[in-house]
């Protein structure tokens, strides 16, 4: 049996595990030295970020856990044809490019905090609409927490092989340090932290996928190998035949425009410190990442496949010394990398992975977290609450709402990891907590175009679309029949239509929420809309 590298070198991974962990904390700290008491330092850090830090940031929200273990995990369930998903990527720095400048421009000149300051301002101050952006806000960062407090639990469940409460354990560390130096510190503590994730993230896929390629003997072996998988993982449409063109289509083309208006994202576009910042942002987004997901991503979960072979027959089901799909890069670099490099050496990259997969969960649970606060905070809070509220006490507000929503976040993802629990499948992987995050925040489309390019559309408008588009798309979601059961009429009517045309929840509630906003905005009559 390949002797354990993590257990033979237990107190170099806590050694280095610990420091990185107290050097988040610092940062924490530092940033609340450095910062003032203000909201629009806490949330903005004063709209000075400039092109490397946010390049960073934006880079490190948009990635999360999904890039170390969503993404490699899914490749290794489906085969090739996840490939196909790294398009979502140049689509994602393209909006960036389009839209991240023109929403920095409207928030400076308009000193706005959260997407609903932006577009209420636009449509005229309306409860119910800035209630529904808030909503929406806080579907999408929910599920995105989530997934990154699982992957810690995931990441202690390895690191800890045989403790019986190490999945509990780690999702707990992971949850409560990220909570405290975003509370200690703001936005600058977030962008500061991410800013050192990013990198551990981007050195940590390349780390992986050459690893992987050396394990299979080089390029040219590897593609040799490859190529004896099974044809359905070679052909569309995948493994487990989910993987239409029509639904490949919309997660490509949706749900990166999701993952870059979704409330994080809009206030790095705030913070930003100019056009030219985000136009920089935008190029090395598309580069870096995309050779990530092409040189890393991909051979990680192909490499799984020829290491770890699937179960296939009635379903897919991953090896049985994989456990799980998303387990499949911490497997490799845990089994292999000793025999590779030796077993210091494969003791120390394994740890780097680790660190790598924490700064990948840890840069976006931050993110989303703050966002949260900032969304409660402003949103419902200070304008709909109490409106005379001062900006410290909305300020702790802010620090308050993200111990809570860590909290329970926690509660769901430890309920979700007991084997009788009703939301165990859906939170099974965190591809899948993805897509049920974007297939909200891209609700937010018919309004931003409107915004920031068309300006015809109405607050009538704006509230029935995106009430629409919030229904629907929560209709067609793997959720909706947990709540309901199968047996509903509506969720046999949904699935009929499924079956009938299968595009993702995205498209399912987008299309229904366009026409809802194009139609009323044309002929509901004119109602009250201040302009950007």
């Amino acid at each position: 049996m390949t002797p354990d590298p993590l257990q033979e070198n237990f107190t170099l991974a806590i050694v280095v595990i610990g420091g990185y962990l107290l050097l988040l904390l610092y940062l924490g700290w530092k940033g609340h030295q450095v910062g003032s008491s203000g909201e629009e330092d806490y949330y903005l850090a004063g709209r000075k970020q400039g092109w490397m830090i946010s390049t960073l940031t934006i880079m490190a929200t948009f990635l999360s856990s999904f890039a170390l273990l969503g993404a490699p995990g899914m490749v290794y369930r489906e085969g090739v044809v996840f490939a196909l998903v790294a398009l979502n990527i140049p689509v994602a720095g393209y909006c960036i490019f389009a839209l991240g400048r023109r929403i920095w421009k409207a928030g400076s000149d308009g000193g706005f905090v959260t997407p609903a300051d932006m577009i209420c301002s636009h449509y005229g101050n309306s409860p119910s609409l800035r209630i529904l952006v808030a909503i929406t806000g806080i579907l999408f960062v929910l599920p995105y927490i989530i997934m990154q407090i699982k992957a810690g639990g995931d990441l202690a469940a390895v690191l800890f092989a045989g403790s019986e409460h190490a999945y509990e354990i780690g999702a707990i560390v992971l949850a409560l340090i990220t909570a405290a130096y975003i509370m200690i510190g703001g936005m600058r503590s977030v962008a500061w932290t991410d800013s050192i994730q990013c990198l551990l993230l981007l050195g940590g896929m390349l780390l992986a996928g050459l690893a992987m390629t050396v394990a299979m003997g080089g390029p040219g072996a590897f593609a040799e190998k490859a190529a004896t998988l099974p044809q359905s993982s070679l052909t569309l449409p995948g493994n487990t035949g989910i993987w239409s063109l029509p639904f490949l289509f919309t997660i490509c083309v949706l749900m990166p425009i999701g993952g870059i208006i979704q409330p994080a994202q809009w206030m790095r576009f705030y913070s930003a410190d100019g056009p030219v910042s985000l136009r920089r942002s935008a190029l090395i987004f598309v580069f870096a990442l995309t050779g990530c997901y092409l040189f890393a991503i991909m051979p990680v979960g192909l490499g799984g496949q020829i290491l770890y072979p699937l179960q296939l027959g009635d379903g897919v089901a991953p090896a049985p010394e994989v456990g799980a799909f998303d387990q499949i890069l911490l497997v490799v670099a845990k089994e292999n990398l000793p025999v590779l490099f030796g077993k210091t050496i494969g003791a120390v990259i394994t740890v780097l992975l680790i660190v790598a997969t924490m700064a990948a969960s840890m840069s976006t649970a931050d993110s989303n977290l703050h966002a949260l606060s900032a969304v409660v905070t402003r949103d419902l809070y200070g304008n709909l609450f109490r409106p005379r509220s001062t900006e410290a006490e909305r300020v702790w507000v802010g620090r308050v709402t993200v111990i809570g929503t860590t909290l329970i976040a926690l509660v769901l993802v430890i309920i979700g990891s007991q084997p009788e629990s009703s939301l165990k499948e859906f939170m099974a992987m965190i591809v899948g907590l993805a897509l049920f995050a974007v297939a909200f925040s891209i609700q937010l489309l018919p309004m931003v175009i409107d915004m920031l390019f068309v300006k015809k559309g109405t607050q009538t408008a704006a509230i029935a679309g995106l009430a629409t588009g919030l229904v629907c798309a929560f209709a067609f979601t793997s959720l909706f029949p947990l709540f309901f059961g199968n047996d509903f009429f509506i969720v046999e009517w949904v699935n009929g239509l499924k079956k009938a045309l299968p595009m993702h929840a995205t498209a399912w509630g987008l299309i229904p929420n366009a026409m809802v906003f194009v139609t009323v905005s044309r002929f509901g009559g004119s109602h009250p809309r201040a302009s950007t």
